[in-house]
């Protein structure tokens, strides 16, 4: 048995969410952990799962806040590099009246795009079922090239692969070197997310059926396609379906609700012990009604970290 259900690669960092103002006018941010990676690794964590999580932050009041957050919500840090040459990665996120967001990044560099190929655990590596990986650890070397051996590492075992090609148009250089760099995952990846606005960007197609089936032919055993309030776009080599979304009473941050979606989703497919190759359609489609109820609970809370359903509650929330 391996000791990981899941381990994610990538970034951990400072979401400085809107606050509203002060008193004197100015705009207020709260301080919350996020990275999507981190993200997805504190879901699988609160649903049950094994979670491990590889990165590098700075050895700083922001690095140390994540570690021990991470640490809190039982993922293991181990692989968790705290660098006191660079800084931690940080993300103003600005909030719209209906929840929607927008990014400003101090990253240049940031320690997440600083981690090596030396510096990443081969003994996590080595002993999880799934490896999850984003893609803005692509934008920049060293870390390209690490998460890439790291990718690799884990196919030539046997192992399974999981992508997420989270775009921010700010952090590279031009969207065509983003799509370079962003497609030369997808052929390694056996479970694929992407969000209706990024379909175009991956496989050229705006249409979400034929983007998942696009990325299916390259080699993915199954993808999602995330919808918004729509719910999810689940395909497989049997087929494919939406799967729809669950309602919800109001929104209160939308941020880290895809990353829910997915660490959900990845804890379903650990937990089953099925192989990429064994994934169908009615499998997957009843992996992505849980993701859906996890991603519904988590935009009615602020911040991405401390808005991840516990398996309780998902499962409390499905039986209404």
């Amino acid at each position: 048995m391996k000791r990981y259900d899941v381990a994610v690669l990538g970034e951990a960092l400072i979401d400085f969410t809107d606050y509203g103002v002060s008193d004197g006018g100015g705009r207020l941010f709260e301080q919350n952990p996020g990275g999507a990676p981190a993200n997805v690794a504190c879901a699988v964590s609160r649903l049950g799962g094994r979670a491990a999580f590889l990165g590098k932050v700075g050895d700083d009041m922001h690095g140390r806040f994540l570690r021990d957050t991470l640490a809190g919500e039982g993922v293991d840090v181990s692989g968790m590099v705290l660098d006191p040459s660079v800084f931690t990665t940080l993300a103003f996120v600005a909030l719209d009246d209906s929840g929607e967001r927008s990014f400003s990044f101090a990253r240049k560099p940031g320690a997440d795009t600083c981690l090596r190929r030396e510096e990443v655990s081969k003994n996590v590596l080595e002993h999880c079922g799934i490896l999850h990986v984003g893609s803005l650890s692509l934008t920049d070397e060293p870390a390209r090239s690490a998460t890439l051996w790291a990718v690799k590492q884990v196919r030539s075992r046997g192992g399974a692969v999981a992508y997420d090609p989270n775009y921010r148009a700010s952090l590279w250089r031009n969207e065509e070197n983003a799509r370079l760099q962003m497609r030369s995952l997808t052929p390694l990846a056996d479970y694929i997310k992407i969000s209706d606005e990024e379909t175009e960007l991956l496989t050229s197609h705006n249409s979400p059926e034929e983007a998942a089936q696009t990325l299916l032919e390259q080699g993915a055993c199954c993808v999602a396609v995330t919808l918004g309030a729509e719910g999810a776009l689940i395909a497989a080599r049997d087929g494919m379906k939406v799967v729809p979304g669950c309602p919800v009473e109001w929104v209160a941050d939308t941020t880290g609700a895809g990353d829910a979606f997915w660490g959900a989703f990845l804890a379903q497919t650990a937990g089953s012990g099925l192989s990429p190759q064994e994934m169908t359609l009615e499998k997957a489609a009843e992996f992505a009604r849980f993701a859906n109820m996890a991603a519904s609970l988590c935009i009615g809370r602020r911040g991405a970290i401390p808005a991840m359903p516990t398996l309780a509650e998902v499962e409390s929330r499905l039986r209404k």
